[in-house]
């Protein structure tokens, strides 16, 4: 019977040369990385990237047949749409001239009221404003919607970009590429408006809150009511903003204001710097914007610096990917709808419900039999752990894109359309109820994630494939791979911010004093051991585990609660050794096999400095260190790379 099994590892693949209980990435994946040339048009590749690619063309097979279809139908619509993108000729010819417009637009700006209104019409049709809007449930009452506001106003990733000395030759870089992009769109004395340009985003960079501080669910829960962000903002006259976006003053009675103070410092930006300044940061604004749809020349120098200086990739993307891209963005599920039906095995769904049947109760396990925490907070994460609602593959019901208006021959046109479409989309949840059936994802979209505010772990279909799942191979893999990954997203209903919402998802300490407190400390020390890792591609910079906290939790306990749920599955029985592999070794290799990945250096710098992972070797490693598992497995002593004293161990759920 066990020959029969798979192990879903090649152990041809495994680096002798590495000892696991020394490096279990490069173990798993140092042949391959040493193998694999990155793609030229990407800063990164690895089993996320190859399943995208995977997906990508799939798409662009349904998409490019879309293009045959009845005219009028959807599936025409979205073949339109990527048509629009393809005429290239067309594009060629207007240049920059759609840009024109706009910039007239700005031109008549005659005052901070002006400036205002302008900035209102332009961000309804996709321009970049000084903050960015987006619907979501409310923390405090998680049965209706409300908007929130979040700071903006910057071209570069980051607010750390414009301060941070490990940043300083991108800054100057970006001041450079502003300054050939202003004349691109043929604006005169680009140089002196470039500096004015980056000298102003300097400035609301300094207002703005950091990726640590913006990851705190309380301190980023601001109700407010419209007469408050107006008192936020003194002097600014919002409703002209308002009402020249076409926001009505139901839509915004109440708000989310993320970062209050970021308004008062815009509010003094606006007043105290010259309207020539402003004019000039909103003309950046409209062709930063609208660059990707114009002339070869402007998309080039777009990619230039967001391309090859921000993340090391050498080459731009072929055109049919950015279609792709273009109409997965703008009507990602009606593409969808039909990628479901021809790549999703119906028995992925079966497996997946097993699976997670066997994590949610793992979890419930180990929440009962925690030393650290007391009855009464225990009590309240089974509750909510048994509210946890998953969706696997696919949404229930498919958007509908009706109303969305396409022409085959006028790509900006399109891309104004969509924009205004999502805009309307988005507002119109204000006064109705929660739709819980919404995904905030497509179902060829390569990942996962959790939701706190619906209280959900969703799965897209296009992950439900090797290496993360296969249903033809050993348990053990697949619970080492997507079982840590289901486990990893229930994980975030309990890491640091995700434990401060309950069951029904509303943002409430349920927690006691002294519980709280001893989650804290585990958590700091998981902090304290991130902090000290140095990727191999940036020497110099560290991780930040304050940023990385959550995710480091989801990953601590997704994997450690998979390899319960995996003992779980084998019901008493003693796993079969298949290839000569224990079903620890596959549940361990399979772990490390999911985060193979090779990265230029520009864009593990760039990750180090926005992203909330941590990077893929450190996933691997620093999580299995903690452990106990992984140990027995390989047999890890003292001495060895990967050994970590029983007492610095860190077990949080």
């Amino acid at each position: 019977m066990t020959d029969a099994l798979r192990s879903g590892i090649d152990r041809d693949d495994l680096d002798p040369s590495i000892r696991p209980q020394d490096d279990l990435f490069r173990h798993v994946n140092g042949r391959w990385v040493a193998r694999t040339p990155i793609p030229a048009d990407k800063a990164r590749y690895g089993s996320f990237m190859i399943l995208a690619e995977e997906a990508e063309k799939a798409v662009r097979d349904i998409i490019v047949e879309a293009q045959a279809a009845e005219p009028g139908s959807l599936e025409r619509k979205v073949g339109d749409l990527y048509a629009s993108f393809m005429g290239e000729e067309r594009i060629e010819v207007l240049g920059t001239d759609p840009l024109a417009p706009l910039l007239d637009e700005v031109d008549a700006i005659d005052g901070p009221d002006a400036l205002l209104a302008t900035i209102g019409r332009l961000e309804r049709h996709g321009a970049h404003g000084f903050v960015q809007l987006f619907v979501d449930n409310d923390p405090g009452d998680p049965e209706r919607y409300l908007v929130f506001v979040e700071q903006g106003g910057l071209g570069l990733p980051d607010e750390s970009y414009y301060r941070d000395e490990a940043h300083a030759a991108t800054l100057a870089a970006y001041r450079v590429h502003v300054e050939r992009m202003l004349a691109l769109a043929g604006l005169g004395g680009a140089a002196d408006r470039a500096e004015r340009i980056v000298a102003l985003e300097s400035a609301l960079a300094a207002h703005h809150w950091d990726k640590v501080r913006n990851r705190d669910s309380q301190a980023t829960y601001n109700l407010r009511t419209w007469a408050d962000w107006e008192a936020a903002a003194p002097g600014l006259d919002l409703a002209r903003w308002r009402e020249a976006h076409g926001i009505s003053e139901h839509h915004l009675a109440e708000v989310v204001l993320r970062q209050p103070s970021f308004h008062a410092g815009l509010a003094a930006e606006i007043e105290g710097r010259p309207l020539d300044d402003w004019r000039d940061w909103l003309r950046w604004s409209v062709i930063r914007s609208m660059a990707p749809y114009l002339s070869a020349e402007v998309v080039e120098a777009t990619f230039d610096f967001y391309g090859r200086t921000l993340t090391g990739a050498p080459e731009q993307r072929a055109r049919w990917k950015r279609g792709v891209s273009l109409v997965e963005g703008a009507m990602g599920e009606a593409v969808g709808a039909v990628y479901v039906e021809r790549h999703y095995p119906p028995e992925a769904k079966a497996a997946m419900d097993e699976l997670i049947a066997k994590l949610v109760e793992a979890y419930r396990q180990s929440i009962s039999e925690l030393e650290w925490m007391t009855a009464e907070t225990r009590e309240r994460a089974l509750d909510k752990l048994s509210k946890f609602t998953p969706k696997i593959g696919y949404p229930v019901k498919w958007r509908d894109y009706s109303s969305l208006e396409v022409v085959a021959d006028d790509l900006v046109a399109n891309v104004r359309a969509a924009g205004e479409f999502e805009f309307h989309r988005e507002l119109g949840k204000i006064g109705r109820p929660i739709d819980r059936e919404e995904w905030f994802m497509t179902p060829q979209t390569v990942n996962a994630y959790y939701n706190p505010g619906f209280n959900e772990i969703v799965f897209p279909a296009a992950i439900l494939r090797f290496p993360f799942f296969d249903a033809g191979r050993d348990a053990a893999a697949n619970y080492g791979a997507i079982g840590a990954v289901i486990g990893h997203e229930i994980g975030h209903g309990f890491d640091d911010q995700g434990s401060r919402y309950d069951g029904d998802g509303r943002l409430r300490d349920w927690w006691t004093e002294e519980d709280r407190a001893a989650f804290e400390q585990r958590t700091a020390s998981l902090v304290a051991q991130f902090d000290a890792l140095e990727p191999a591609e940036t020497p110099g910079h560290r991780v930040n585990g304050s940023l990385t906290i959550g995710e480091n939790i989801g990953d601590l306990g997704g994997l450690g609660i998979a390899w319960k749920a995996y003992l779980l599955s084998l019901g008493g029985d003693q796993p079969p050794v298949i290839d000569g592999l224990t079903g620890a070794q596959r549940f361990f290799l399979s772990w490390a096999q999911a985060w193979q990945i090779a990265i230029r250096p520009e864009e593990a710098l760039r990750l180090l400095s926005v992203d909330p992972h941590s990077p893929n070797e450190f996933r691997c490693n620093q999580i299995v260190r903690n452990i106990g598992a992984f140990y027995e497995a390989f047999s890890v002593a003292p001495g060895d790379a990967l050994w970590l004293d029983q007492k610095e161990r860190v077990t949080i759920w």
